[in-house]
């Protein structure tokens, strides 16, 4: 009697199996956050930079006094009422501008190219970049809050409700600004000159959206330009959480508006990911 006998693999290569996309991006989180704070440039602009503009902000303008929403109502330190917009900026520093030039910088000196002839897949070269913003994202805003409470004497809300809306403007907003940060990462022709593009395209975003000057004295016009783009919502998201409600009538339109925050940024990481997604090239087109 007969036993037919199936045919199985053999050789070094039986039995293993590739990690998925998944798993190779998470795998990458780790090596990405150690080769960020191996960059003291980056650690700088990126990481403490809000941390020393709060500073700053507070040192030079608290002897003019508290902020008030109106007259005769309560107000705000200088170091509190700018808070919000450093958390903000943190974000997009970490998210935009760490990404866009980061990768620039890889696609110019040929790391992109040697990657992409690994299994690596783009999939999981965003995972990994992506991840590496979170980690450092929550980092950074956990910094600068305890350097608030500590250090500039900031009281930090204690409403759960507060702290619930932080968290998913926090989400919603690194998450955002890293698919727009790999996105415009396409632009810059060369990483030499990637700092030179990006910086001061977010250097004019944060002068008009709230974050180095107070956003309800901006001319109508800059408001209403600075409400097409994200770092409008974000700061203005964290402004709910951490200003009183007395502060909402100094917003365009005399709420919070938490609920277009939340569309506004939605939006904007959809056409991040598409973006991102359509640009991206282990090795630029004109090379």
């Amino acid at each position: 009697m007969s036993t037919a006998v199936s045919p199985t693999a053999t050789g070094p290569a039986a039995g293993i199996r590739r990690p998925g996309r998944f798993a190779l991006g998470a795998s990458r989180i780790g090596y990405e956050v150690t080769s960020y704070f191996r960059s003291p440039d980056a650690v700088f602009f990126t990481f403490l930079f809000p941390f020393i503009m709060l500073g700053i902000f507070t040192a030079a303008f608290s002897s003019s006094g508290d902020i008030q929403p109106g007259p005769g109502m309560e107000g705000v330190s200088v170091g509190a009422y700018y808070l919000p917009g450093m958390l903000a900026a943190g974000m997009l520093l970490s998210g935009v501008q760490n990404l866009a030039i980061d990768i620039a910088t890889e696609k110019s000196d040929g790391t992109l190219k040697r990657l992409g002839g690994t299994p690596l897949s783009p999939v999981s070269y965003f995972l990994g970049k992506i991840g590496q913003v979170f980690v450092t994202g929550v980092m950074q805003a956990g910094l600068l809050l305890l350097a608030a409470a500590t250090l500039f004497g900031i009281a930090l809300p204690t409403e759960p409700e507060k702290w619930a809306t932080f968290a998913w403007v926090f989400v919603l907003g690194v998450g955002t600004s890293a698919l727009l940060g790999i996105a415009l990462s396409s632009v810059p022709r060369s990483g030499k000159s990637a700092s030179a593009v990006v910086i001061p395209i977010l250097l004019v975003l944060q002068f008009i959206s709230g974050v180095y000057l107070q956003f309800y004295a901006l001319p109508e016009w800059m408001q209403n330009v600075a409400s097409l783009f994200p770092l409008k919502w974000m700061a203005q998201g964290m402004r709910a959480v951490f200003l009183p409600e007395d502060f909402a009538v100094l917003e365009q339109n005399g709420a919070w508006e938490l609920g277009w925050v939340a569309v506004a940024l939605l939006a904007w990481l959809v056409v991040g990911l598409v973006l991102s997604r359509l640009t991206f090239r282990w090795i630029r087109r004109d090379a």
